[in-house]
């Protein structure tokens, strides 16, 4: 009885269940007075009500039958086909086509629906995606491996060392392309960390996710992992990208640099855009087509180098009205060494802050500074508080937005404890993460050409 016990099944309802010898997937009838059910039982959803047996009528519909009604029967009539979830057969591999390792991290793409509470969980491998997308079969030969599985909210800085370190073996083996499957919530901080630890890239890297499990109907999982396959194994440059819908429509995927890329909707399958950039790619009708000429050509035989220390010692610290200064002074207390202040437009923080921050400065902390706005740049030489600030030692980070500058920051203090080195490296473009000026407003937020 444990599969019915872990079913979301309790009380009256799993007596009464019990006592006919019934399991999830079994046809059923239930009675009472003179209503008469006959379907599947299914599992409870954990947010309906304990007392309902849920039973999926012949037309399609559920219903729930409460198992406190007086009079009330169950009887298992049939033996039904258990709900699970079967890996499909992996095509044929062309044994002529470039050599694509998909990597699995977890998250929405790797996902499938949970029936007994109605959300999703991390089920399906990287092996299951590449099964139940067959068209990848005549883009590339496939490998796949699981490296995590798990929601991307749950990553930390020693999985981005993990991940950079599993992607260079692949690539030192002579790899033509590497795509990593990652959840979308914090997919824009691992592409950044990847960006800034696998230099010199000899061959693309690109990232995917997915808004929808790639079980429903409206999943956009198959379409971003077909272009991501695509531009993995074709495309012309060597870095790390991000590879998912262009609009909420399934005509095109863009790749975004990896680290000028936000999620910027919850929901829609257009949640990701370059910001203060453009994407460095469009795959659209099964063609590569380039957004941008500088970028780093395809190469196979530079050599790949590896920096994938990350400092976990980092703050971000977002500016509000109004806000504590002692939590400027926490963070100092408890040893980090950075702090990445998210300023107000231009990049600015109240003069309440000015001590905190000059006693941070002055204990070795490093405190970067950029902007809460999306698009833009931070400009601390305009009004006085802003050259306040720069007199004092905080480094402004250009036209980098706060989670890239975020994970640049850890990613510096990770490769040195000199102050002066370190102040250097921030300033430094390591992966194409700041521009030295800024286009028109219009033309980065609307793609105008």
């Amino acid at each position: 009885m444990s599969e019915i016990k872990n079913s979301g099944y309790s009380g009256s309802a799993l007596r009464l269940l019990q006592s006919a010898n019934c399991q999830v997937g079994d046809i059923i009838r239930i009675t009472y007075k003179t209503n008469t059910y006959e379907g599947v039982l299914i599992p409870r959803g954990e947010s309906g009500d304990t007392t309902n047996i849920i039973v999926k009528l012949k037309n399609g519909y559920n219903v729930g039958i409460s198992a406190t009604v007086e009079g009330i029967n169950v009887e298992k009539i049939g033996v039904g086909i258990k709900p699970m979830f079967a890996s499909p057969l992996l095509p044929e591999q062309n044994s002529v086509l470039p050599h694509v390792v998909i990597m699995s991290t977890g998250g929405t793409i790797a996902s499938r629906v949970d029936y007994r509470t109605g959300a999703v969980r991390s089920a399906i491998s990287a092996s299951d995606l590449y099964g139940v997308v067959p068209e990848l079969s005549k883009i590339a030969r496939v490998d796949t491996e699981i490296v995590f599985s798990t929601y991307s909210e749950n990553l930390t800085p020693k999985n981005w060392t993990d991940l950079a370190q599993k992607v260079a073996e692949r690539i030192n083996q002579g790899i033509d392309g590497v795509v990593i499957a990652h959840g979308t919530d914090t997919m824009g901080y691992t592409s950044a960390a990847l960006s800034f630890a696998l230099q010199n890239l000899p061959v693309p890297v690109i990232f995917v996710g997915a808004q929808r499990s790639s079980d429903r109907p409206s999943s956009d999982a198959a379409t971003n992992l077909i272009g991501a396959v695509r531009a993995a194994s074709e495309a012309p440059f060597a870095e790390v990208g991000l590879a998912m819908h262009e609009t909420i429509s399934d005509s095109a995927i863009v790749v975004h640099r990896g680290v000028r890329v936000r999620k910027c909707h919850t929901s829609r399958r257009d949640a990701f855009k370059s910001i203060n950039d453009f994407p460095i790619a469009r795959v659209l009708d099964q063609k590569i087509i380039m957004q941008k000429d500088d970028y780093q050509h395809r190469d196979p035989t530079r050599q790949l180098v590896l920096k994938t220390n990350f400092c976990e010692k980092v703050a971000l610290i977002k500016f509000y009205p109004g806000m504590d200064p002692s939590i400027i002074d926490y963070y100092v207390s408890q040893g980090f060494r950075g702090i990445l202040l998210e300023g107000s437009g231009l990049g600015h923080v109240s003069i309440f802050c000015f001590e905190a921050i000059k006693n941070a400065i002055a204990k070795g902390v490093i405190v970067a500074l950029s902007s809460q706005c999306i698009w833009g740049r931070v400009n601390i030489d305009i009004y006085d508080t802003g050259r306040d600030l720069l007199n004092f030692g905080v480094v402004p980070l250009d036209d980098m937005f706060p989670e890239t500058g975020l994970v640049k920051l850890m990613w510096v203090l990770g490769q040195t404890s000199d102050l002066k080195e370190s102040k250097r490296l921030l300033k430094t473009n390591i992966a194409g993460e700041f521009t030295s000026r800024s286009l028109p407003q219009e033309k980065i937020v609307y793609g105008a050409q």
